[in-house]
């Protein structure tokens, strides 16, 4: 069946936008917020939302005067949970990377203030790594996460890191206030891959890069963990160049080609 044109279904993008926005909020919230962050009418929102509600895909708390996800919307990320589109895209391509560099890969997407590690590649008589299937670190710690962070927009890093007591420390190194995580993430941008020094695992280093959506969102980072010691600044760019392709090739099949950002 041929594709329509998106101009022929605004009903259906007004929707999916509503649905991304919500899932990506910490709580439920009010109408006016939703219908700003997304740019339409307070009305055509509301309305739209109580189209949800009696769909089952939101819920109205009244006496809140907030809308949040409903049941139907956990069946939908229930069904993405036991399909695993992600990393079945992803595990192939993580396995040709360690081929490649002969370091092992994983890939991690944001859950609050962590990453999860949700695929794991590893190479047989390499360090045993932290960042096992199922594992969670905090996110301004590791290469994966800053790699998410970096590509997010800075108001959503704000309100994840809004203090200094928001930072966990691990080692008595990395970011420990927002000032120092803006610079870090500055720099991560300008650079192009996240990077990270011994900061989850003394005497381990990882490069990662940021794996977008069709518009340009970090759903997820592939990263290589390597040891510290007899790795060159030749050997590290090297690693970060195969990072940053094979996340541009994950990219390209997630986002369809219409990746931005």
């Amino acid at each position: 069946m041929p594709s329509r044109p998106r101009a022929q279904v605004p009903a259906a993008t007004r929707t999916l936008r509503v649905l991304t926005f919500l899932a990506r909020q910490p709580e439920p919230v009010p109408v006016d917020r939703i219908a700003a962050a997304l740019g339409m009418p307070r009305s055509s929102t509301y309305h739209l939302l109580r189209t949800m509600v009696d769909e089952g895909f939101c819920v109205h708390l009244e006496a809140e005067r907030r809308f949040g996800l409903g049941v139907a919307a956990f069946e939908v990320g229930s069904g993405y949970t036991r399909q695993a589109p992600l990393q079945r895209l992803t595990r192939p391509r993580l396995g040709a990377l360690v081929d490649r560099l002969g370091q092992s890969a994983h890939l991690a997407v944001l859950h609050g203030r962590e990453v999860l590690y949700v695929v794991e590649e590893r190479v047989p008589g390499r360090p045993p790594l932290v960042t096992d299937v199922g594992v969670r670190l905090p996110a301004h710690l590791t290469a994966s996460g800053r790699a998410i962070l970096a590509a997010l927009p800075s108001r959503q890093v704000r309100a994840l890191f809004p203090d200094a007591g928001a930072f966990i420390d691990r080692h008595g190194v990395g970011p420990t206030t927002p000032t120092a995580l803006r610079a870090l993430l500055a720099d991560t941008r300008q650079r192009g891959y996240a990077e990270e020094e011994g900061e989850v695992t003394p005497g381990l280093a990882s490069v990662a890069a940021a794996v977008l959506d069709h518009n340009g969102h970090p759903v997820a980072s592939v990263a290589v963990t390597f040891e510290q010691e007899g790795t060159g600044p030749r050997e590290r760019e090297h690693f970060a160049a195969a990072v940053t392709r094979s996340a541009a090739e994950i990219t390209r099949r997630v986002a369809g080609g219409g990746a931005t950002g």
